[in-house]
């Protein structure tokens, strides 16, 4: 048997369990109550990746003679 209730007013839906302290609600318009702020990752981050000294960067480059079917 499912044990949460919904119900709504002019601003929100809500739902809580009617067997434990479970409560949530959601606006109706789909904003969200707080902002979110962005998480700060590697792609929007300002600063460049800092090399260990004396480290260099590898250059990959295709090898010409790869899948070549020349027998």
């Amino acid at each position: 048997m499912d044990c949460i209730r919904t119900f709504r007013d002019e601003e929100r839906e809500y739902k809580e369990c009617v067997r434990c302290d479970y409560e949530d609600s959601m606006r109706l318009d789909g904003e969200p109550d707080t902002p979110m702020e962005e998480l700060e990752t590697r792609v929007n981050q300002e600063k460049k990746p800092e090399l260990e000294e004396g480290a260099q960067p590898l250059l990959f480059t295709a090898n010409p003679g790869a899948g070549r079917k020349d027998h």
